[in-house]
């Protein structure tokens, strides 16, 4: 699996390594996340410089993509050769998620068309001039193209496309790890809540199959409505708003999604009856 960050010159930081470093959480082998640029580097709005780790033609081939906020997203709405390249973006064979101004892109690439949209403030009169719907929320998604508005919201999106290429239980346990200590249940609850209502009937450590990467078409409806806070029909009436695990399926979960663990990434509490062990 290769997931492409399109990151342009004036990049938003947290919009594109937040979602690097949620991704990350996923180890297996196949499972490649890259920074895609237009040039050999880029600089940050805030100075910093990133190096390409992937050109933008093979993140049109990628099996997931997110487009990236930035400062300058209208100069590159205009710029002929990106765009020209970018028009081999195809949601009917791969995920494709908008950050912030990267709605902008998607709308200029006429990829809402009939779909509404999440995005920063700033870019919200921009993206409804190009005849987009611009909701007041942080997450939505629709078929294969789920965009979303904020900085940190950022970390919504990425579990997103985990959710959907390796399962409800992977997501969790990438959101789990990054959420703050003392509010992880909280933060995790809180992310699926978002999440939740715009994901096909959950799926446990299923990959994103040729059948199931088509869009599907189906509209999901927003969360704050009182549809949404209702319990969908395909799940059971225990839920919550989130797949639930307890501390015990958690780790199984990491041990499962991740393939491999280290010592320093463990953040639960061993309970044992010999005193020996700590």
């Amino acid at each position: 699996m290769h997931i492409a960050i399109l990151t342009f010159e004036g990049y938003n930081e947290l919009d594109s390594l937040i979602a690097l470093g949620v991704l990350n959480r996923i180890k297996t082998d196949d499972w490649r996340v890259t920074i895609a640029t237009p040039s050999p580097k880029v600089t940050s709005m805030n100075g910093v410089v990133i190096e390409q780790m992937s050109t933008l033609e093979e993140a049109c081939a990628a099996d997931a993509v997110v487009i990236g906020s930035g400062i300058a997203t209208r100069e590159v709405v205009e710029d002929p050769a990106i765009m020209n390249i970018l028009r081999g973006l195809n949601p009917a064979r791969q995920l494709i998620a908008a950050q912030c101004s990267g709605a902008l892109v998607l709308a200029k690439l006429g990829l809402l068309n009939d779909i509404p949209a999440c995005t920063d403030l700033i870019t919200k009169p921009w993206v409804v001039a190009a005849g987009v719907e611009v909701l007041n929320q942080p997450f939505y998604a629709k078929g294969n193209i789920a965009t979303a508005g904020g900085c940190l919201a950022s970390h919504y999106l990425a579990a997103w496309i985990i959710a959907r290429l390796e399962g409800n239980d992977a997501a969790e346990s990438a959101l789990h790890y990054v959420a703050p200590v003392g509010e992880k249940e909280e933060y995790v609850e809180r992310a699926w809540r978002n999440i939740t209502p715009y994901l096909p009937a959950p799926r446990t450590g299923a990959r994103l199959t040729s059948q199931s990467q088509a869009a599907t078409g189906q509209e999901a409806t927003p969360p704050g409505s009182l549809a949404a806070r209702s319990r969908p029909a395909h799940l059971p009436d225990s839920w919550t708003g989130r797949p639930r695990m307890n501390r015990a399926t958690m780790m199984s979960s990491n041990l499962a999604s991740l393939g491999r663990i280290r010592l320093d990434d463990l953040h639960w509490e061993q309970r044992s009856s010999s005193p020996n062990k700590s």
